[in-house]
């Protein structure tokens, strides 16, 4: 594997927790958007994220992690920068799996919800910490199996 990090340290607390570059890197979120699709057999995902360059670059790796993850060709809709009071409105709205990005003084955290809009809790991520340790991270079949990335269309009255 490439770039290997310590997943019992790194993956916790409902997704990845660590310092940027030191504990994880951008691949890490390509990884996690990946084995969440394959884990959970996710066909549709919401991502947003709190809005730093940084952090965008690692919601978009998670992004075309979700969309590359076997044959589950899952539909990414991306809101881009949001708070995170708003995404978990978005995501309660229509119950799909999800990912919030957020960092802080070089912190990055990714936390992850299952297809129900539910947090994962740890026997997801023991199962995604498995797969990633074991350089088991899912890779496309082919093109057609490939998913889509597209923006985030508001409800009228929300912004």
């Amino acid at each position: 594997m490439l770039n290997p990090i310590d997943t019992a340290s790194v993956i916790r607390e409902g997704g990845a927790v660590g310092i940027h570059r030191s504990d994880l890197h951008e691949g890490v979120a390509w990884w996690l958007g990946s084995c969440l699709v394959v884990t959970h057999q996710v066909r549709r995902l919401l991502v947003a994220h709190s809005g730093s360059p940084l952090i965008a670059t690692y919601a978009d790796r998670l992004c075309r992690g979700a969309v590359n993850a076997r044959h589950y060709a899952c539909e990414v809709t991306t809101m881009g920068a949001r708070t995170e009071e708003e995404f978990l409105s978005a995501l309660q709205e229509a119950p799909v799996a999800g990912a919030w990005l957020s960092d802080s003084d070089g912190h990055v955290r990714i936390r992850l919800h299952g297809p129900g809009g539910e947090a994962l809790q740890e026997a997801g991520l023991a199962t995604i910490r498995d797969m990633i340790s074991g350089d088991l991270v899912p890779i496309p079949v082919n093109d057609r199996a490939r998913g889509t990335i597209s923006p985030w269309q508001p409800k009228e009255g929300r912004t």
